[in-house]
């Protein structure tokens, strides 16, 4: 296969073909890690894409508690420098060009790659989508705010990725102007990012927004504590060129050190409640960059799951004996008056347990607020064109506390349910056989949304509030 940087050999499956480790930037390395990505050097022979290649530096994690988090994660750091890759499923030929698909990674920021067990495009070239897995900078090189480099560097490797995907999208059978760029939690926030950013005009028809926020990125001023921790655990003063000779290894290790960092200031609370250090960073939130026309011409299908906060919760135990105190806790992490906010709760959900108000009040507080805020700009500026949904199907795992948690809608958008390792007591599927059949719904949803720019249910306005339940009640 002819590429504009390059011919690559793919490997045939059942289903199409797949490329693995396309390279679309040049490899960010010594001071190029804080830069704009610049373009990959040309190839002459033909490069192998049939293995997995390089994934960004990471610190381990593969388990939330007691919870396995491997395939949602995937290999780790697999070491190398040539990372800002695609990984590329395309379909049987067909004369008529293909729906694109792009998915961003989610892993809080810091973690993850698009080769991710949960992440495999079969299922989506069997059912003729050109489906693309995206490898971006995470953690210090990705996200970190720099007096003397670009914001959001992770975002400018999305968009390169796009500019690369338009240019080659129709030598693997996909159609150029039909691109859904769609990620889950970080990489869905990405998404949001990306959306409200004047670069992506052109580069976009569609995006799905999954347990992401529209309301998620850091001010500057938050951005800047996480800046002078980093300088702290260095001993430098933390700019591009005194961070240029800082090895990767280094960087990870004080990547992996900045959790419970107190982001919050006098003015605005931490966005993800201390989950992770680094988010976007700007002077406004994608949804206000939204609501001002930004992606308006884009069509947008975004949602959540109803027991979002239960990954943070259920794993580590802390579920189990939740008391008042621990509710007005986690208030406080997003609620100027958190005594208000938790009356609030109680009176919309009277009959819900201490543990119960406080996955609901986490979840929304991380996801699902800045989610409704992004989805009623998007629909204010461009009606008819914004579609909703709730995933509700719950998870036996973790001694039945797991429910439908972050991160369980994607073995249904997937269609991989058969993953070996999703099924256990300790693993995301559990042990109570999931409904294959909503499965073959959500997938199919997805698709048809990249084909027609409908899902399959009614548009939501702000005025109707229209949410389509996926899964049981």
């Amino acid at each position: 296969m002819a590429t504009t940087s390059g011919p690559v050999l793919g490997r045939r499956r059942p289903h199409g073909t797949v490329f693995l480790d396309i390279p679309y930037a040049a490899p960010p390395t010594g001071g190029a890690r804080f830069t704009a990505p610049r373009p990959h050097e040309p190839w002459t022979g033909v490069r192998d894409a049939t293995r997995p290649g390089p994934t960004a530096p990471q610190p381990a994690r593969d388990s939330f508690g007691v919870l396995d988090m491997s395939p949602y994660f995937g290999p780790g750091w697999r070491r190398g420098d040539d990372y800002l890759t695609l990984n590329i499923w395309t379909p049987q030929p067909d004369p008529a060009p293909r729906p694109v698909m792009v998915f961003v990674h989610g892993g809080g920021f810091v973690a993850g790659s698009g080769t991710a067990p949960l992440h495999d495009g079969t299922a989506f070239a069997r059912d003729g989508v050109v489906l693309i897995t995206v490898n971006y900078r995470l953690g210090i090189p990705g996200f970190l705010r720099l007096p003397d480099a670009p914001d959001n560097r992770g975002l400018l490797d999305v968009l390169a990725a796009l500019r690369w995907i338009r240019e080659n999208a129709a030598r693997f059978g996909g159609d150029p102007g039909n691109v859904t760029l769609f990620g889950q939690s970080a990489g869905a926030i990405v998404v949001g990012g990306v959306l409200a950013d004047p670069a992506s005009a052109g580069l976009i028809r569609r995006a799905i927004v999954q347990s992401g926020s529209g309301t998620g990125a850091f001010t500057p001023e938050q951005a800047g504590v996480v800046t002078s921790a980093v300088g702290r655990a260095l001993g430098v003063e933390p700019t591009a060129a005194t961070l240029a000779g800082v090895p990767d290894e280094r960087l990870v290790a004080v990547t992996a050190g900045l959790t419970g960092l107190d982001l919050r200031t006098a003015t605005h609370h931490d966005p993800l409640g201390g989950i992770t250090a680094f988010s976007l960073v700007g002077e406004e939130q994608p949804a206000t960059g939204v609501l001002a026309g930004r992606g308006a011409d884009v069509d947008l299908l975004i949602g959540g799951n109803r027991d979002e906060g239960s990954l943070y919760l259920a794993p580590p135990g802390l579920l189990a004996g939740t008391t008042d105190a621990d509710v007005l806790a986690t208030a406080a992490r997003f609620h100027p008056d958190p005594g208000a906010a938790v009356r609030a709760y109680r009176a919309r959900h009277p009959a819900a347990s201490p543990a119960e108000l406080r996955t609901m009040i986490l979840g929304d507080g991380l996801f699902g607020t800045g989610t409704h805020q992004l989805a009623a700009a998007h629909a204010t500026v461009a009606p008819g064109r914004t579609y909703r949904y709730e995933f509700r199907w719950r998870s036996d795992a973790v001694d039945g506390h797991l429910g439908a948690a972050h991160v369980m809608e994607l073995p249904f958008v997937f269609d991989r349910l058969t993953l070996p390792s999703l099924r256990g007591p300790y693993a995301l599927l559990g042990t109570t056989e999931p409904p294959a059949e909503l499965a073959a719904e959500i997938h199919r949803s997805w698709v048809r949304f990249a084909g027609t720019g409908n899902p399959g249910w009614p548009a939501f306005t702000p005025a109707d509030g229209h949410i389509r339940p996926l899964g049981a009640p």
